[in-house]
C-alpha cells in the first residue's frame, strides 16, 4: 500500500494521517536527460520523504533551458503544495533555475552579502579566489530564506508563498543530502507537513523471495485489519514496510507486529530499518571483537569497498587484497602453486586458500574470498561465465561454496558480493551463539 502525505495527529500517537498535500520533485539538468548522470535524487529524496509518511506525486526532469524551466515550475506551482527542485543553482551560464523560478513567483532577486562572504570563505579554505561568476550564487529571493551549504558554494533557497512551499537545492549529492536531512526535513516537520519520526516499521530480510515473504507474514497481517503493507525487492533482499494509514495502530503496536514477523524469519532477518548488509556484518563483528580481511580475484575491489566505506571501518576491517592472476595469489596470499595447477584458480580449493591466506597475512579472525568468472570474455567448460567460488575462514573452520550467476558482468559481481557477505553474516551469527552458550563441564 502506498504511503500518502501526512501530518501529525496527537490524538493518534503521532501516527501519520492522510491529507491532500501534494509533493512534486523537479530534477533539472541536461546531463540527466542525456544519461550522463543518473537521476539519483529521485530515489534518495523519495526514500527520505517516504520514511516520514509522504509519497511524491510526480517527478519531472527538464532541460537547462530557461523557457522549459519556467513552463514546468508554473505547471507544478499551480497544483502542488510542496515543490522541491534540484540543480541549476551553480555559477555557470547553464544554471538558470533561480532566475526562472523568480519569474514564475513574481519575486525579485536580491544580492546577499552574507552568501558572498560564505563563498569567499570557502574558496579561501582551498587557497583560491572566486571568479566573478561564482558570485551569481549570492542572489536570493527577496521574500525567501537561505539554506546554508556546508559542503559547497550554492546555498539552498526556501520560499513560502500563496500557501505553498518551494525548496530549491543544489545538484551535487554531497551538498544536497546533508542539507535535506539537517535542514529541510526538520523544517517541514515543524510546519506539520510530514511526520517528525519514521512513519513505518521496516523489516529487512535476505534469502527469501518477495512472494514467499508475503505468504510467511500473511497470518500475522490478517489479524490486524487496516495495516499498510508494502514490499520492496532489492538484490537478494526484500523490505517489508508496516504502517497504519488511518492511525488506528500506534508505533508501539507496529513494533510488536514487526517483531512477530521477524521471529518467523530466523536468520533470514537482516535488520529492522535501513542498514546495509555490510553495516549489519560490521556491527556483528565489532560486538564480537572480531576482525575481517578480504581477498578478491573477480570483483575488482568491490568487496573490500563494501566494508571500507563504512564509518569506523578501521575498528574491524583489516583490509583487502585484490588480485587477478595466479602469480599474485602465490606471492600475496601464499596459495600453493601445486594447488593452483591441480585445481585451477577458480575452484573451491583456491577459494579456501585465498580466505585463509588473507586472514593470516592481515592478522584477522575472519577471511572472506571470492574467485570466479565474471564474464563476458572468460569462463568455459566446467567453469562457465558466472561461476563463482566463495571461501570463508572463521574461528570455527574454513569452507568454500560454489555459486552460479548467469547474467552481465556487473550483475555477477554484485550478486557474488551480496552472497559472500551474507554467508559471513550467517557464520558470525553462529559464532555469537557459540560465545553466548553456557559451557558444559
Amino acid at each position: 500500500m502506498a504511503h500518502s502525505s501526512a501530518h501529525l495527529d496527537p490524538a493518534r500517537n503521532g501516527a501519520p494521517t492522510t491529507t491532500s498535500l501534494r509533493y512534486e520533485l523537479l530534477t533539472l539538468g541536461d546531463e540527466l536527460l542525456l544519461g550522463l548522470t543518473a537521476n539519483a535524487h529521485l530515489t534518495w529524496i523519495g526514500a527520505q520523504l517516504g520514511r516520514r509518511g509522504v509519497q511524491l506525486q510526480r517527478n519531472t526532469t527538464v532541460t537547462d533551458e530557461a523557457e522549459a524551466i519556467v513552463a514546468l515550475v508554473r505547471e507544478s506551482w499551480a497544483r502542488a503544495d510542496v515543490i522541491i527542485t534540484t540543480g541549476g543553482l551553480g555559477p555557470t551560464c547553464d544554471d538558470r533555475t533561480r532566475e526562472a523560478v523568480a519569474a514564475v513567483l513574481g519575486q525579485k532577486l536580491v544580492f546577499d552579502p552574507q552568501i558572498e562572504q560564505a563563498i569567499r570563505a570557502r574558496f579561501a579554505r582551498f587557497q583560491r579566489v572566486p571568479t566573478a561568476n561564482n558570485l551569481k550564487q549570492a542572489w536570493r529571493f527577496e521574500r525567501g530564506d537561505v539554506l546554508p551549504n556546508g559542503n559547497g558554494t550554492a546555498p539552498g533557497l526556501w520560499v513560502e508563498q500563496d500557501g505553498k512551499i518551494l525548496i530549491m537545492l543544489p545538484g551535487p549529492p554531497n551538498e544536497l543530502q546533508p542539507m535535506f536531512t539537517e535542514q529541510v526535513i526538520p523544517r517541514l516537520a515543524a510546519l506539520g507537513k510530514l511526520a517528525d519520526h519514521e512513519a513505518y516499521i521496516q523489516i529487512r530480510s535476505i534469502g527469501v523471495g518477495e512472494s514467499a515473504l508475503e505468504t510467511m507474514f500473511e497470518c500475522t497481517f490478517s489479524r490486524h485489519p487496516g495495516l499498510g503493507i508494502a514490499f520492496c525487492a532489492h538484490q537478494g533482499q526484500v523490505d517489508c514496510r508496516i504502517s497504519s494509514p488511518d492511525g488506528r495502530y500506534g508505533m508501539e503496536k507496529l513494533r510488536a507486529i514487526a517483531s512477530e514477523c521477524a521471529a518467523l524469519l530466523g536468520d533470514n532477518l537482516l535488520c529492522f530499518g535501513h542498514d546495509s548488509l555490510a553495516q549489519v556484518v560490521a556491527d556483528q563483528l565489532k560486538l564480537q571483537g572480531r576482525t575481517l580481511a578480504v581477498a578478491e580475484a573477480s570483483t575488482g575491489g568491490l568487496l573490500a569497498n563494501a566494508f571500507a566505506e563504512l564509518c569506523g571501518a578501521c575498528k574491524f576491517f583489516q583490509g583487502g587484497i585484490v588480485i587477478s592472476n595466479n602469480e599474485a595469489k602465490t606471492l600475496l596470499l601464499e596459495c600453493p602453486e601445486c594447488l593452483l595447477k591441480q585445481h585451477g584458480a577458480v575452484s573451491a580449493e583456491c577459494a579456501v586458500a585465498m580466505a585463509s591466506g588473507v586472514a593470516e597475512k592481515l592478522g584477522s579472525d575472519y577471511g572472506l574470498a571470492v574467485t570466479g568468472f565474471s564474464g563476458p570474455c572468460t569462463g568455459a567448460g566446467e567453469n562457465p561465465v558466472g561461476g563463482i567460488f566463495i571461501g570463508l575462514h572463521t574461528p570455527a573452520g574454513v569452507w568454500a561454496k560454489q555459486l552460479s550467476y548467469p547474467g552481465p558482468r556487473a550483475a555477477v559481481k554484485k550478486r557474488a558480493i551480496n552472497d559472500a557477505i551474507d554467508w559471513l553474516r550467517r557464520e558470525a551469527l553462529k559464532e555469537s551463539r557459540r560465545i553466548a552458550a553456557p559451557s558444559v563441564n
